[in-house]
Order: C-alpha cells, then structure tokens, then sequence
C-alpha cells in the first residue's frame, strides 16, 4: 500500500508570520492556483484530509466523498493560536525552544505536547483505510511527526520532517 502524505496549499496572506496551528483559514491567491494544479495532477483510490477548510476543500477537489479526519490536523498550540510569532517570542523568550527540546512536557500557550500529537497522528496513520494509494492532505507538524516517527527518530528532531506547502511525500504501509 502507498501512502502520499500532501501538505496543504500556502494560506491566506493575513496569516503570515503567525501562529495557526489549528485555526481555519483559506488558502493565498498562490495557494489557490496551486491547489487547481495538483487537483489536476493528482489521483488516488482514496483521499484522507484533516477537516480544516486548507485540506477539506483540496480533498473534495480531488474525490466526491473524501474521508475527514481530524487526527490529521495541525498541532493545538492554544493561547498562542493566531498570534504573531514575533509577539510570542518577546512574551516567552527561549521557553519557546520547548516546543523541539521538550515534546513530552511542553504545552505551547496550553496546548498540545510534541507526543500528543505524535499519538494522535499515530493513530491517524493505523487507522487508514485500505486502498492501493491513499492521499492524505494534512500539515506541516502532523507529517513531519509521522515521518519522524516512521523514521525511527526521537521527536526533538521533528523539524527536520516538515514538508513545504504542496510538496508530497510517499510512504509505504
């Protein structure tokens, strides 16, 4: 079986330089001519996506009766959803360095741990439907996770996984 892993298209232009975890929101002007391209490149048995509009409407795009799953979305980084990441780093300093160094403990503005979400997108990938190739539109964090995961690779190395935005990835299961 063939999974492809797609992170969404580039969001909304409002949302530069913030926090956004699992906010919704649409894709940028660039975002939406991508989406049209891989709509029209890409095919599979079965298409996965998260929920949030970035995924949902790519997913229905691409197949009539997509799957949602919300185990597929982006981490929960709670207070800190929407805010600017500048505005962050001068409320929290390098606490923020948490968020790679410590994924069992820290909980960014309250949110989710790294091994929250690594549970969580864990269970997401054993609960895939069985299909010869499965698309899966998710986000940076919950990918990269997964591939860490896969990759045998201690979580504080998770940034090293994160696609950009509409690239693919291919995992066999």
């Amino acid at each position: 079986m063939t999974v492809r892993l797609l992170r969404h298209p580039p969001v909304a232009k409002a949302w530069a330089g913030r926090c956004y975890g699992v906010s919704d929101m649409g894709w940028s002007r660039e975002g939406r001519a991508m989406a049209w391209s891989l709509a029209a490149a890409v095919r599979a048995d079965r298409v996965v996506h998260s929920g949030l509009e970035r995924t949902r409407r790519l997913a229905e795009m691409l197949c009539s009766a997509p799957i949602e799953d919300a185990r597929w979305r982006e981490r929960d980084f709670g207070a800190w959803e929407g805010r600017r990441w500048d505005a962050i780093w001068r409320e929290s300093g390098n606490a923020m360095d948490g968020l790679m160094t410590d994924p069992h403990g820290f909980r960014p503005g309250g949110g989710e741990t790294g091994a929250m979400l690594a549970a969580r997108v864990r269970a997401a990938w054993d609960a895939l439907p069985d299909a010869d190739h499965v698309l899966v539109i998710a986000h940076g964090g919950s990918i990269a996770t997964l591939r860490c995961l896969l990759a045998g690779a201690p979580l504080t190395e998770a940034v090293r996984f994160i696609p950009a935005c509409g690239e693919m990835v291919e995992l066999a299961r």
